[in-house]
This record gives C-alpha cells, structure tokens and sequence, in this order.
C-alpha cells in the first residue's frame, strides 16, 4: 500500500498486482503484492527483452517503496537467453534494494541440467539476497 500526501490528505492505493501470461517464447509471471511473492516460469527468448520485461521492473520499484515483511522471489525457469540473463541481474539489484523486508530468491532447476544450475551459482554468488539452490525432477 503506498500513502500519498496530497493537500494535507493521505490517499491511500493499493498496489495492484502483475500476471503476464507465458507464451512460446515468454514466461508467465505473477507478482502478488498480498503475499509479497514473486513468480517467473517458463521459457525466456522474447522477441524484444528489454520491451517485455519492462512492466516486470516498474511493478518491483514500485514494489520497492512499501514492501511486505517477507519479500520471496521464485525463479522456475526452462531456459533464458542472454537479453534474459541481464534482465534478470536487473531485477535481483533491485530487489536487493528493497528495505524492510526478509528477502529471499530461489532459483529452481531441472536436477539433470547442469548449466542452469551453474548460472544460479553465479546469480548466487553476485547478488547481496539470501540465494537458494532448488534441484527438481521436472518442470
């Protein structure tokens, strides 16, 4: 909720949520305010990066200003390309910058792929988050 001093009165609004919904060459991404979780899933190799994942950065500054207690951003995705990959080191700044919140990122991988385990280990060991490793069997 964020609070706004307009003429001596406080005006309150309510962070609205954000659903995008994953496509062939998009993920689906769901941040909700309430629960102060934030989800991306899927694939990542849209056509214009910078483009797609603009609204996804708006909504986390604004997120920025007046966080939930808890802060959890979980990250389930397939594959991503290299557009993706600065993108998503963007938006783990940014949430590193949230104040007042008990952060965490959870980065989840397919137990057999090696490589997407080794790019969370370098995530892991750039971002100033609590950053966990989640081996799965299968998306």
């Amino acid at each position: 909720m964020r609070c706004d001093l307009i003429k001596g009165l406080y005006i309150f609004a309510l962070m609205e949520n954000l659903s995008i919904e994953k496509t062939i060459k998009t993920p689906k991404i769901i941040f909700n305010y309430e629960d102060g979780v934030l989800l991306i899933e899927g694939i990542s190799i849209p056509e214009n990066t910078v483009e797609f994942y603009q609204d996804v950065l708006k909504w986390v500054e604004e997120y920025q200003k007046n966080p939930k207690p808890k802060t959890e951003l979980v990250l389930k995705l397939e594959y991503f390309n290299t557009s993706t990959s600065v993108v998503l080191l963007n938006i783990f700044k940014l949430f590193g910058q949230i104040q007042d919140s008990e952060l965490k990122i959870m980065w989840y991988y397919e137990e057999d792929d090696v490589e997407m385990e080794e790019v969370g280990e370098d995530y892991q060991n750039i971002v100033k988050v609590p950053f966990e490793l989640i081996s799965i069997e299968s998306f």
